[in-house]
């Protein structure tokens, strides 16, 4: 049975949409040649996601490129997005930092400045225990009162945050979500075993997006929403919908631009196909470089040949979102 999208509240705000379900896209960071934040770009891609259906977005994080910003220019990022995204959708910032009290600081200065949430990765550059995982998240934790997505990726930060260790974080009630990135699809069937709806699950990995909604997630954090929010999130409704043939439909025209998101160069690869689409330019900061050679005009042609062969969209943001399979056949 699909999750079922409640169209209720968070935070004792009644113009907000519930928090952690839908599609949450990673916002990627724009920049300008001269290596500047290029904020009227970061404005025209996060509306873009807006007007596409998306449930919230994410900032800051490894496809905004966190490791090349300042600590101020994640907070002027927040900032810029809660002045113009539109209010019921929430503004969720990355916590990714080296030292329990540098993440401790940013999810204090993040609720001040008036973040709706947050995703918080282990500890950066130590490969912690399993203790100190706990520990690290819950310190966050106790330190704001804002909901928490725990990102969960053993792939790229070599840290797998188990269910054993998700029933020690149960603990900490605003510890409401994780994004399921270990790549291995029976995980959401242990979290949801052991938890029910204790914990919000969305899938964090693009390849497997349809295939996580279908056994239990409740939405996901995705890469390639960056340059066709409108496909993404139609998958996202259709299935909800019960309609998978037409959602398998755009999912199967999607996965060569999906496997994009899979790649060490994943940001600048996304970047490289939201600039075709007019939502980014492919300005990276160093020791990340631009595309080049063989590998630019292999990746430009995915591109191309996806958007010359894109599908005809049906009216996806009037289907009965919330619906089950059974319900809906």
């Amino acid at each position: 049975m699909l999750p079922i999208v409640k169209l209720k509240t968070y935070n004792k705000d009644m113009s907000k949409t519930e928090l952690w379900h839908g599609v949450y896209p990673a916002l990627l960071t724009p920049f300008t040649a001269a290596g500047d934040i290029d904020y009227e770009m970061f404005k025209k891609n996060f509306l873009a996601q807006a007007e596409a259906g998306v449930s919230g977005v994410i900032i800051a994080g490894s496809l905004g490129e966190v490791s090349t910003l300042s600590t101020q220019e994640k907070y002027d990022l927040l900032v810029f997005a809660k002045q113009h995204m539109p209010q019921h959708l929430p503004v969720v910032l990355n916590i990714a930092e080296q030292t329990t009290t540098d993440a401790v600081n940013a999810a204090k200065e993040a609720e001040r400045l008036g973040a709706d949430a947050l995703m918080l990765l282990p500890p950066m550059r130590y490969r912690a225990s399993d203790r100190e995982v706990v520990t690290y998240f819950k310190t966050v934790a106790a330190a704001t009162n804002l909901s928490i997505m725990i990102y969960n990726n053993p792939v790229d930060y070599a840290i797998h945050v188990t269910v054993d260790m998700f029933k020690q974080l149960a603990e900490s009630p605003n510890i409401q979500a994780v994004k399921e990135s270990t790549r291995d699809l029976t995980n959401i069937t242990r979290m949801i075993n052991a938890f029910g709806e204790r914990f919000k699950i969305l899938g964090g990995v693009d390849t497997i997006a349809l295939e996580s909604q279908l056994v239990g997630a409740h939405g996901s954090v995705a890469g390639l929403v960056d340059a066709f929010p409108r496909e993404t999130v139609a998958i996202y409704r259709l299935a909800q919908a019960g309609q998978l043939e037409e959602a398998l439909a755009i999912y199967r025209w999607f996965m060569p631009l999906l496997e994009l998101d899979i790649h060490p160069r994943l940001v600048q690869y996304i970047k490289l196909a939201a600039t075709a689409e007019g939502l980014s330019n492919p300005y990276v900061r160093a020791p990340r470089l631009q595309l080049e050679g063989e590998e630019l005009i292999r990746t430009q042609k995915i591109i191309n040949d996806a958007i010359a062969s894109r599908p005809v969209l049906p009216d996806y943001l009037n289907l009965p979102v919330g619906r089950t399979i059974e319900q809906a056949s």
